[in-house]
C-alpha cells in the first residue's frame, strides 16, 4: 500500500495523553466518571423529546402507538398516511433550494473593508503614464493619503515592514513584484489601466478549496440526510471538519494495486438520535459540551488505531472485556421489536466534547500548557468505550469549537430541538385516522342489508343463512311478510367531508398546501397559470425560513470552520486575507430563469452610452453566466483579459479590398465579377431607364 501523503496537516502541537505510563488505562477513572455523568444528564432531559420524535416516527411509518384505544366496534384499522407525503415534500424542497445550482450552497467572499489586504490595486500600462507621476503624487499625496502602495518616500508605521506593505496585494504580489513601484490602491479608472483585485482572488482561490473539500468527503450526501431527520423530527445535526485518510483506487506499471492515501477534511451527518448536547443550552453557541453516542462493531472499534492518538491498548483492553452495547426504548420501538437482546456483538462508544475541569485532566496524566494556567476548565475531546479511555487530547481547533452543527427545521426559542413536520401536524394526522376509520366501517354497514325473521312463519329446523336463489318453507299461520330487509344509512360521506377538512388544517399547520406536491382538482386561482404561479410563490415563504435556518446555523458556521481548519493545517499564504462566509442557500429560491431575464433587462439598460459607465460588466456577464448553469470561470474574461482579447481580435478584422469598377460605358449597376448574371444587381428593384438616360438600351451611340 502507498504510504500517506504530506498535505501539511500538521497536528504537532496537540495535547494528548498516549504513554502506557497514564492513569487513563485504569478500569475505574475520573474522566469516565465524568463523561458517563454527562452523557447520563443529556439523555434524562431529553426524554420528553424522544417521544415527541417517537411519534413523528409512528406518523411517518403509519403505525398506531400504544396509546391509542380503539373500540369494541371499531373494525378498521386504517392509517392515511399523510405525515408521509408531507415530510417528503418538504424534505424534497429543501434539497432543490440546497442543490439548485449544482453545487454546495456556500460561497467565500472579501469583508465589505477588507484588513491586511487590498480590496482593489491597478497599473497603468500607458508609457506616458510615468511622466504624470510627480503630477499625481503632488496632487493626492497627503501625510495621510498615498495612493502608490510601495514607493521609495513609503513612511513605515511602527512595527512594520515593507514586507507587510507587499503583503496587501496578497496572491497577486507574485505577478506584480516586479512592477510592484507603479502599483497604486485602488481601482483603475483609464482605459490605460489594468485593475487587480487581491481581495477577491483570495477569497476565490479559498471557495475552490472547500468546495472541493466538501466533494470529497461526500457533503451533498450528508446534507440531504441532515435535511430528512430534519423535515421528520424537527432537528438535523452535521459535524466536522476531520482530517481522515481517504483511499483512492490506483494499479501501479505492473497492474498490481497500489492505492493512493490522502489526507482530507471530511464532514457526516450524525443522526439526532444519537446526539446528546448540553441540557441546560438552547443553541450550540451556548452549548458546553456535547455527547455523540456510537454504535461499533469490533471491527469498527479496532480500526480507531488508525487514527491519531487513540490509544492501542486501551482500545484492546475494551475489546477483550466484552461487548457492552444495550439497545435503547427508542431503538427496539424503531425496529418493531421489543425483546430484549443479550447477544448483542457491539459497543458503545461515548465521544465526548466541551470544557472539563483542568484539574481531572492533571490527575490523569494530561499536562496542561502554560497559557492556560488561569483557566478552571479547558475544551478537550474524550472517547470512552467499556469503562476505558481511548483519546483524551485538548480541543485541537483554534479557535476552540465544538465541531456540531444542530440545525431546526422550525426554531424553538425556548429549546434547543426544533419542530418538525410531524409534529405540527400531528392532531390533523389524528383526526384523518379518526375520520377515515369511521367512513370505512359505516361504508361495510351500509353495504350490506340487516335481516329481520319472523320464525313463528316459518317451518322450524330450517338453515336460516341468505344466498342468491335461497328457498324459505312458509308454515300455516297469519298472513304477512317473514323477511324484512333493512339498509343502513350511508353517513361515509359526511365523514369524508370532515376528512377533507382535516387535511386543509394540515395544510395551514404545516405551511405545505397540497398542490405544491401534486394534488389534483385545484379549483379557483389556482386554475391559471399566474394563478398557480402566485400561489407557489406564496408557499415558498414557508421553505424560505427553513432555508434560512439552514444558512444561518449550519452552511455559515461549518465554511467558517473548513475555513479555519485550512488555515491552521493547510496553511496557504496565497488564500490568505480578510474573508467572510456566506451561506447562499436561499439564492436559489429565485429560479434561473426569473434571475437570467432581470440580469437580460439590466444589460439592456446599461447599453445606453449614458449609462455605460456606471454598469460592471464583467460582474453582469459572470452573473449571466451563473444562472444559466454555466462555469463563469471558464467561459468568461475578467476586464485585464478581455482587453487582451479584443486587442487579439482586432487582427482578424481585416480591411474590406474594394471592388473593381465596371468597364467604360457598362450598364448602370453593372459587376463583371457577378457569376450570376444578373450584373451585380438586383432584379426586379428599382426604376427601369427610360429613353435618352444613360442605361436605355434603345438610345443612339
Amino acid at each position: 500500500m502507498a504510504e500517506i501523503e504530506d498535505l501539511s496537516f500538521e497536528t504537532d502541537d496537540v495535547i494528548a495523553a498516549e504513554s502506557e505510563e497514564d492513569k487513563l488505562f485504569e478500569s475505574v477513572s475520573s474522566i469516565v466518571s465524568f463523561v458517563g455523568d454527562r452523557y447520563k444528564r443529556a439523555e434524562d432531559a431529553r426524554l420528553g423529546d424522544e417521544e415527541r420524535w417517537m411519534r413523528a416516527y409512528r406518523n411517518y411509518r403509519g403505525i398506531y402507538g400504544p396509546d391509542v384505544q380503539f373500540t369494541s366496534s371499531e373494525k378498521s384499522r386504517v392509517f392515511v398516511k399523510v405525515t408521509k407525503t408531507k415530510t417528503l415534500a418538504a424534505y424534497g424542497q429543501i434539497v432543490d433550494v440546497l442543490f439548485g445550482n449544482n453545487k454546495f450552497p456556500l460561497s467565500v467572499n472579501p469583508s465589505v473593508l477588507p484588513d491586511g489586504v487590498a480590496e482593489a490595486v491597478h497599473i497603468n500600462l500607458d508609457p506616458n503614464a510615468d511622466k504624470a507621476s510627480e503630477e499625481l503624487k503632488t496632487t493626492f499625496t497627503t501625510e495621510t493619503n498615498k495612493p502608490y502602495l510601495i514607493t521609495p518616500e513609503t513612511k513605515l508605521k511602527p512595527g512594520e515592514t515593507l514586507y507587510d506593505l507587499e503583503k496587501k496585494m496578497g496572491s497577486v504580489s507574485d505577478k506584480l513584484s516586479s512592477v510592484s513601484e507603479k502599483v497604486i490602491e485602488g481601482d483603475g479608472t483609464t482605459p490605460t489601466s489594468v485593475t487587480f483585485h487581491p481581495a477577491m482572488v483570495a477569497a476565490k482561490k479559498m471557495e475552490k478549496k472547500i468546495h472541493d473539500q466538501l466533494q470529497e468527503s461526500g457533503a451533498s450526501k450528508h446534507l440531504r440526510s441532515m435535511a430528512f431527520e430534519m423535515a421528520l423530527l424537527g432537528t438535523g445535526v452535521m459535524k466536522g471538519p476531520f482530517a481522515i485518510d481517504k483511499e483512492y483506487p490506483n494499479w501501479d506499471d505492473e497492474g498490481e494495486y497500489d492505492p493512493l492515501i490522502k489526507t482530507v477534511p471530511s464532514t457526516n451527518h450524525v443522526s439526532v438520535w444519537d446526539f446528546y448536547p448540553d441540557p441546560e443550552a438552547t443553541s450550540m453557541d451556548d452549548a458546553e459540551y456535547v455527547v455523540q453516542r456510537h454504535k461499533m462493531s469490533r471491527n469498527q472499534i479496532r480500526a480507531l488505531k488508525d487514527r491519531p492518538y487513540f490509544m492501542e491498548d486501551a482500545i484492546e483492553d475494551a475489546v477483550a472485556s466484552g461487548s457492552d452495547y444495550v439497545r435503547k426504548h427508542w431503538e427496539m420501538k424503531m425496529e418493531d421489536d421489543d425483546s430484549i437482546s443479550t447477544d448483542s456483538e457491539r459497543w458503545e462508544v461515548l465521544e465526548f466534547w466541551g470544557f472539563v475541569d483542568k484539574d481531572i485532566l492533571e490527575e490523569n496524566g494530561i499536562k496542561i500548557p502554560k497559557e492556560y494556567n488561569d483557566l478552571f476548565e479547558v475544551n478537550a475531546n474524550i472517547w470512552t468505550v467499556n469503562g476505558k479511555v481511548i483519546r483524551c487530547v485538548l480541543n485541537p481547533f483554534k479557535p476552540a469549537r465544538i465541531p456540531y452543527y444542530a440545525v431546526p427545521f422550525e426554531h424553538n426559542p425556548y429549546s434547543f430541538f426544533g419542530v418538525g413536520i410531524a409534529e405540527n401536524m400531528d392532531d390533523t394526522q389524528t383526526l384523518m385516522n379518526g375520520f377515515m376509520r369511521m367512513a370505512v366501517d359505516n361504508a361495510v354497514l351500509s353495504g350490506n342489508l340487516l335481516i329481520e325473521i319472523d320464525e313463528t312463519n316459518l317451518v322450524p329446523g330450517q338453515d336460516l343463512s341468505v344466498h342468491p336463489g335461497k328457498v324459505f318453507r312458509r308454515q300455516g299461520g297469519a298472513p304477512g311478510q317473514a323477511i324484512f330487509g333493512t339498509k343502513f344509512p350511508n353517513v361515509a360521506g359526511e365523514n369524508m367531508q370532515l376528512f377533507d377538512k382535516a387535511r386543509v388544517l394540515a395544510d395551514e399547520s404545516t405551511g405545505f398546501p397540497s398542490f405544491a406536491h401534486g394534488q389534483t382538482g385545484v379549483s379557483g386561482v389556482g386554475r391559471t397559470a399566474s394563478g398557480i404561479s402566485m400561489l407557489m410563490s406564496a408557499a415558498n415563504g414557508s421553505i424560505r425560513t427553513v432555508v434560512k435556518n439552514v444558512d444561518d446555523y449550519l452552511i455559515a458556521p461549518m465554511g467558517k470552520s473548513f475555513f479555519a481548519f485550512n488555515m491552521q493545517f493547510d496553511f496557504d499564504e496565497s488564500i490568505r486575507g480578510d474573508l467572510e462566509i456566506k451561506a447562499n442557500g436561499t439564492e436559489s429560491l429565485m429560479a434561473n430563469e426569473v434571475r437570467s431575464q432581470r440580469l437580460m433587462q439590466f444589460l439592456q439598460v446599461a447599453q445606453n452610452p449614458v449609462l455605460a459607465p456606471f454598469a460592471k460588466m464583467d460582474y453582469i456577464i459572470r452573473e449571466i453566466a451563473k444562472s444559466m448553469d454555466l462555469d463563469p470561470d471558464k467561459i468568461t474574461n475578467s476586464m485585464q483579459d478581455a482587453a487582451i482579447q479584443a486587442e487579439i481580435m482586432k487582427g482578424f478584422q481585416q480591411p474590406m479590398t474594394p471592388l473593381p469598377m465596371p468597364p467604360e460605358g457598362a450598364p448602370a449597376g453593372a459587376d463583371v465579377q457577378d457569376p450570376t448574371g444578373a450584373g451585380g444587381g438586383n432584379i426586379g428593384t428599382g426604376i427601369a431607364p427610360v429613353p435618352n438616360e444613360q442605361g436605355f438600351s434603345g438610345n443612339v451611340a
